[in-house]
Order: structure tokens, then C-alpha cells, then sequence
């Protein structure tokens, strides 16, 4: 996200032997913990591209201008493999490397201004297929990332790419929203003949689903992706990056772009090579007016979210001294409305947010919150820096403060090893990955809760009081009769627990010292097959999908589409790859069954029957809109809505600038013959439709399309 102006600003043998790298299960991320690093602030690998020619002067070496670059690089991420490595996280998020503004900010007169403005943050693109010359080389090349990438391959380590296809640099400054397509000038904002901008003017309204999406967020040049142009540019970089070894894309600012092309853009990614994509949509909690938006766009598009209303009332509980019911109202609220909640991805601190010691300085909390993250459902991220008790309280350490220099790599800190051992369990206890979450006590103060699948369980109890112990009572935990020791070994004061056969029956009592986190886990093997993942669970026709567990057997079993077998690609005990067979776009349930025919429960996946192709659809004529009334579309296909009428599964709102004229971007299967209509639906469910007869359209087979209706009676 970018929150504020300040925050924002190859050779065909390398691919050759970089793919035979590539891990073959990118797409399931669930056992992963992720390491964040804002490149520039991590570690100078290599001072050679501290101040390169073609952006020269944009580097501080002081490190006191806190919008300038540090130095940090790609090689110094490559140096500090091994201490990530002995951390324990499996996948690096890395801040974005594509070529930026070579330009800083200047002022009205065209003087630079008093404190020089640089995107070492990465979110100021000129070229999303070249690397930057400040991470890499001063001729842009690929070798610094393809040399990080296989490095952390050989270590097990998956790389996650911070991908900002939304808009290039500031139109205003700099290089005025230039962008190139490898070295070539492709256009520009000021100058825009092949229209690949919107020239809408800045988003004033924060709430108004149009200008979010179509409006320049900050002053960036805003794409506009149903450009085929542009379309065909942002896909082929994405794809770029897939052939140079990335596992995993982190979409940024999904909200401010047409959702149905992101859509197309994931599919993209998803359909080229294996990867895991997870998006940013900044939001202000369950409370947020765009949070119902939010949980249509990840079930529809199979884009898990980074966890904005966890994270929000994790940060309230931990450092605001809230009570942790609020936490467990976030969890029972999105466990209702997402279709796979374990997907969405957990954090604390990220670097569009005060760091959780800027806003509360207890180690303690950290700590607490840390190790909450790392055994509650959800795939977490560790922010550079957390476990080294990194922070910088300046201007309450608002952006740009929440990204100081790393400073400190101790593998003996207290949050260096909480961090070791809690990814240690998630590797070796599958309750943290692919478990259901029961909370079993819950105050102002502590907090229990329990995770399972299968035979594997994870108990954890948590006291933040920082001088009382606190007595959870009653406890109906699944843990099986015996001594259990904390798998922190008492790190932050965690003590032992004991379970007979007469408190197993009644309940048992769990005793909590004062700031401690105590974690408790049993392990018994499945006796029969259990699938915890299936990633993505949203994809086209011959597109390899993962599904992974406990118990599938040595042996070579099946997996089935409904009724429809599927073509098994590599078949292992606990992961197994798949082909999606060729079927009508729908959802279907996936089963996973072992060779003696022991079928693990079902898991949803929708199947779209070829490439999504993002089409607009324009309509006109359309009665004025009151009482909170939108205007819908809904047809004959599982993409449109199946004739269904609710604002859950049919295709809208659509966005109404230009009344009586509305428009909705929607991605449709590529070649498909649709049919649908229009409808206004009224805030209680009423619904108007606006036509009697059916309109056709035959979507393009590659590329953007776009169709114009009319509803005039």
C-alpha cells in the first residue's frame, strides 16, 4: 500500500538452469513462515552499486536521509542467507526489484527539493523488466537476482517478489510517469498517445469505488490495464520474473486497480508456472465499507489477502492493551465469509505501519504477538528487523521510520530464536498449517486456543499481564493424557502441563505466569489419507494445482474433480500435484483418495474452463440509482453469476462516473459465448431487472475486450 506521497515513489541459459530449481510445490505456503525485507534497508552486499551513473546522487551513505538509498541490495540479502536460514523462515518477501525513477523528486522550479525523494522502497517503476541498478548492476541486468534466487533455492528458501503493477512513478517530478519495456520507451503520462494511463486526477474520495480504481493514487501514473498494451506488458513481466525463479508474487494495492483484470493477471502468473499469489488490500478492519468488497474479490479471483483486520486487532490487543475477545470476533467473522481462511496471510508489523515498539515499547508484547501469529491460523510474516527488536519512534514511527537501516543479526536475541523455534513446529506439526483454530478461553488478558488436523495438535496459552499470573479453567483440549513441556523451553516463560484421565474429563486448568506464552503439542500419525490444502483453489483447465496433507500413501492413489479424474503429475506422502482436468467452469469438490481407495475429505476448487480474459462491460441508459441501489450483471456462466441475483455471486457493483452510462471490468473464460443481463438491487434484496432479453457476446481469445449495451426500455 502506498499511504502517503513519501512512501511511494537474461539470458535464455540462465532460465534453463534456474528452473531446474524451481520448488515443485510453490503453490502451497501454509508450512512457510515469511521474512520481509525492504531490500535497501537490509544489508550492502555489494557498495559497487551504491551510486550508479544513471541515478547518481540518491544515495546517502550517512543513512540520516531517510528518503534517500542506503545501500542495501540484492547481494546483501544473497550474504545473509545463512542467517535467515538458521532462523528457520522458508520464504523471503523481498521489496519490490524492478528498475525505478532514475530521477528524485524536484521541486515546482525544477530544483530539487530540500529533502531529496528517492523510491528505494521500489514503488516508483520505469521498467518491470529490468532490475534496478541500486539492487543489482549499473546495466540492469538479471545476475545479482538470479545469483539471490538459486542461493536461496540451494537453501530451501522460496522467493516472493513484491509486484506493483498498478501504476509507474509520479507524474509530477522525477521522470513524470515514464515507463520502458526493456530499455525500449513504451510512453509516457505527459505525452500518453497509445493511452496507457487514466487521466482522472487523484483519488479525493477514499470510499468511491471508481476512483480507487481509476483515479492516481498519490500522484502516481495510474496504468490502465484494459490497454492491450499495457495488459500484455504487466503479464509479461510478471511471467518474467516466474522465468527467473520466483515462487510467489505479493500483489500490491489490489483495491486500486479493476479487480476483474487482476483477476486475469493471477491466472496469468498461476497458469505460466507454479506460484503462490497473495495481494495487499489496505483496509481498517471488519468495519472498513470495503471489507465486504474485499472478501469477494479473494473468493472469487482465489487471491488469499494480507490479513488487515487480524493484524489490526492483534496490534490493539498486544500493544493497546485491548482484550483478546476482540481477536477471537475477527476470526469467527472471517472464518464465515472467507472460502479458505487458513489462506490469508497473518502479520504484526509490515513497512506501511508503525513498527508494534513504536506504538507500545515492551519487548514483552512483541514477543507475545510474534509467537501468536506463528501458531494462529494463517500464513505469517515476520517483519525484517522484529526479531532483533528493531524500531525507530520518530514521528511515532510513521513512514519512513518503520524501515530503519538493519542493524543487528544476533542469533542469540530472545526474538531470533522465538522465531527458530515456533517455524521448527510449523515444519514438524501440521495442526499450524492445516489446522482448524477452537478458541478455548479468552479475557482482557489471556488467551488459549487450540489447533488440529488430523492427529496433530498445538495448544497455546497466552498472559500478557505483565505482573499477575492468571488460572484458565475448564480447559476441553483434544491433547491426549500425559506431561506435555513447552516447546519453548520456558523462552518466554512458558512452564509444563499436566493431563490425566480425571481432568481430561472435566476440564483442565492451565496456569499462566505473567507475560509468558506457553505451547504444548502431541503428534499421532493419520491413519487415513487428510488434505489440509489444495493451491490455488481457483484455476483453469491444465493448470498443475497442490494439495497437501498426511497420509496420501507411497503409492501412486487418485485425485478426482467431481466425477472427473485428474492427471497426477508427482505423487508423494504428503503433497501431490495435479493437472485440472478440462470441465465446464463451476466449482467442484477435489478428493484425494490413496491407493487402496481411502479418500480424504473433499476440498473446493473452481474451475474456469480456459484463460481468463479481462472484458469491460459498458452499459448506458441506466436508470438514475437511489437508497443505496447498484446496478448488477449476472449470466450463464459460473463467472457471471449463474443467473443468481445476491451481490455475492453476481458480477458488480458496477461503477457509475459518467450516470446514466455505467462499466465493470469482469474476467471471463477466453472464446466462451455468454449471455447475460442486467439488474438494480436494492439494499434489502429487491430486485429490478432492467431487460426482458438476453445479451450476447463472444469473448476474445487472448488480449482485453470490451461490449456496450443499452438498457433503455
Amino acid at each position: 500500500m502506498r499511504s502517503g506521497l513519501l512512501r511511494r515513489f537474461t539470458s535464455v541459459a540462465i532460465f534453463g538452469l534456474l528452473l531446474t530449481s524451481l520448488p515443485l510445490f510453490a503453490q502451497d505456503f501454509k508450512k512457510e513462515v515469511i521474512y520481509q525485507i525492504i531490500t535497501d534497508r537490509f544489508f550492502d552486499g555489494d557498495p559497487a552499486n551504491n551510486d550508479p551513473p544513471q541515478s547518481k546522487g540518491m544515495y546517502d551513505p550517512t543513512k540520516t536521509n531517510w528518503q534517500a538509498y542506503w545501500g542495501g541490495d540484492l547481494a546483501g540479502i544473497e550474504a545473509k542467507l545463512p542467517y535467515l536460514h538458521d532462523m528457520g523462515v522458508t520464504a523471503l518477501w523481498i521489496s519490490p526489484p524492478v528498475d525505478n525513477s532514475n530521477r528524485p523528486w524536484m521541486g515546482p522550479e525544477g530544483k530539487p527539493v530540500p529533502y531529496l525523494f528517492a523510491p528505494y522502497h521500489g514503488y516508483g517503476a520505469r521498467d518491470f523488466k529490468r532490475i534496478d541498478e541500486h539492487f543489482g548492476s549499473a546495466e540492469n541486468d538479471w545476475k545479482a537476482f538470479d545469483s539471490m534466487v538459486a542461493a536461496a533455492h540451494k537453501l530451501g528458501m522460496k522467493i516472493i517478489v513484491d509486484f506493483s503493477p498498478n501504476d509507474t512513478n509520479l507524474i509530477n517530478t522525477g521522470e513524470f510517469g515514464t515507463v520502458y519495456d526493456d530499455g525500449k520507451l513504451l510512453g509516457n503520462y505527459a505525452d500518453d498517445t497509445k493511452h496507457l494511463y487514466h487521466h482522472n486526477g487523484p483519488v479525493t474520495d477514499w470510499h468511491d469505488r471508481y476512483q480507487i480504481q481509476y483515479h492516481n493514487v498519490y500522484d502516481l501514473a495510474d496504468f490502465d490495464h484494459m490497454n492491450p498494451i499495457v495488459d500484455r506488458y504487466i503479464k509479461e513481466a510478471i511471467t518474467r520474473f516466474e522465468d527467473h525463479g520466483v515462487d510467489a508474487f505479493r500483489i500490491d494495492a489490489v483495491k486500486h486497480m479493476s479487480w476483474g483484470w487482476v483477476y486475469s493477471l493471477a491466472d496469468t502468473a498461476r497458469a505460466h508456472r507454479p506460484a503462490f499469489v497473495f495481494a495487499e488490500w489496505f483496509q481498517e478492519g471488519l468495519s472498513d465499507s470495503m471489507y465486504p468488497d474485499s472478501v469477494k474479490f479473494s473468493n472469487n479471483s482465489g487471491i488469499p489477502l494480507l490479513d488487515y483486520p487480524l493484524a489490526l486487532a492483534t496490534r490493539e490487543v498486544f500493544a493497546n492493551d485491548k482484550g483478546f475477545k476482540l481477536i477471537c470476533k475477527v476470526l469467527a467473522e472471517q472464518d464465515r465469509n472467507f472460502a479458505y481462511p487458513r489462506d490469508l496471510v497473518t502479520f504484526v508489523d509490515n513497512h506501511d505501519i508503525p513498527r508494534l515498539l513504536s506504538v507500545n515499547n515492551n519487548p514483552n508484547r512483541l514477543n507475545e504477538a510474534t509467537a501468536f501469529v506463528l501458531t494462529a491460523r494463517g500464513i505469517p510474516i515476520v517483519y525484517y528487523g522484529d526479531e532483533q527488536y528493531l524500531h525507530n519512534d520518530t514521528n511515532k514511527g510513521l513512514d519512513p521510520y518503520t524501515r530503519p537501516w538493519m542493524s543487528s543479526y544476533d542469533e542469540n536475541s530472545k526474538g531470533f530464536k522465538l522465531v527458530q523455534q515456533l517455524t521448527a513446529l510449523r515444519k514438524s506439526n501440521d495442526a499450524l498449517a492445516y489446522g482448524t483454530m477452537r478458541t478455548l478461553w479468552a479475557d482482557d488478558d489471556t488467551y488459549v486456543f487450540e489447533r488440529k488436523f488430523g492427529g496433530d495438535v498445538v495448544l497455546v496459552a497466552i498472559n500478557k499481564n505483565e505482573k499477575d499470573a492468571a488460572t484458565a479453567r475448564t480447559i476441553q483440549t483434544v491433547l491426549p493424557v500425559g506431561e506435555y513441556s513447552d516447546v519453548l523451553h520456558g523462552l518466554l516463560g512458558g512452564g509444563s502441563l499436566q493431563i490425566s484421565g480425571e481432568n481430561a474429563a472435566s476440564g483442565v486448568t492451565v496456569g499462566l505466569p505473567p507475560h509468558s506464552v506457553s505451547v504444548w503439542q502431541s503428534r499421532s500419525e493419520a491413519k487415513h489419507p487428510e488434505a489440509g490444502s489444495i493451491e490455488p483453489f481457483v484455476g483453469e483447465a491444465d493448470m498443475n494445482i497442490s494439495i497437501a496433507g498426511e497420509n496420501f500413501g507411497h503409492g501412486k492413489g487418485k485425485v478426482r474433480f467431481g466425477d472427473t479424474e485428474a492427471q497426477i503429475v508427482r505423487w508423494t506422502e504428503t503433497e501431490v500435484t495435479a493437472r485440472v482436468p478440462k470441465l465446464p467452469s463451476g466449482s467442484y469438490p477435489v478428493t484425494i483418495a490413496d491407493d487402496a481407495g481411502d479418500a480424504a475429505a473433499p476440498l473446493n476448487f473452481t474451475v474456469h474452463q480456459a484463460r481468463l480474459i479481462p472484458v469491460t462491460f459498458t452499459v448506458q441508459d441506466v436508470p438514475a440509482l437511489k437508497d443505496e441501489e447498484q446496478l448488477y450483471l449476472t449470466g450463464n456462466m459460473p463467472e457471471l453469476g449463474m443467473w443468481k441475483t445476491s451481490k455475492e455471486v453476481a458480477s458488480g457493483p458496477f461503477l457509475c462516473p459518467k450516470a446514466p452510462e455505467c462499466c465493470l471490468d469482469i474476467s471471463v473464460p477466453a472464446g466462451a459465448s455468454l449471455d447475460y443481463r442486467y439488474f438494480i438491487l436494492a439494499k434489502d434484496g429487491t430486485v429490478r431487472w432492467q431487460e426482458t432479453k438476453n445479451h450476447p457476446y463472444s469473448v476474445p481469445t487472448s488480449g482485453t475486450g470490451g461490449v456496450k449495451n443499452s438498457v433503455k426500455p
